[in-house]
């Protein structure tokens, strides 16, 4: 079973600088997928950034310059480092973890098994 656990939202102002973590408890593997997503109000989830099993990248436009992902598969752990933060960047964040993935393009991976944690709050004001 997939556990995932993120931490580090917040309320920062504009320009500001948060790092997200998400801790895997249960299963976890270094080969599979994992990423960040984020539902703003009244908005669909929207894939932010994807690493795969080689440390392949992948960001939304939006984030690109801006956002990055990272992980620590001997601590079990995926983090987002996010710079340059925008009012639109408000949004709970998810840490997924996408078993059995193919490939990722865009903040998004493809034909896994998808998990979620349950998500951080990141609040940026002007």
């Amino acid at each position: 079973q997939v556990q995932l656990v993120e931490s580090g939202g917040g309320s920062v102002q504009a320009g500001g600088s948060l790092r997200l973590s998400c801790a895997a408890q249960g299963y976890y593997a270094s080969r599979d997928c994992m990423g960040w997503f984020r539902q703003a109000p009244g908005k669909e989830r929207e894939g932010v950034a994807t690493t795969d099993s080689a440390g392949k990248t992948t960001y939304a436009d939006s984030v690109k310059g801006r956002f990055t992902i990272s992980r620590d598969n001997a601590k079990r752990a995926l983090y987002l480092q996010m710079n340059s933060l925008k009012p639109e960047d408000t949004a709970m964040y998810y840490c997924a973890a996408h078993i059995g993935c193919t490939y990722c393009s865009g903040g998004y991976c493809y034909n896994g098994k998808d998990y979620w944690g349950k998500g951080t709050l990141v609040t940026i004001s002007s």
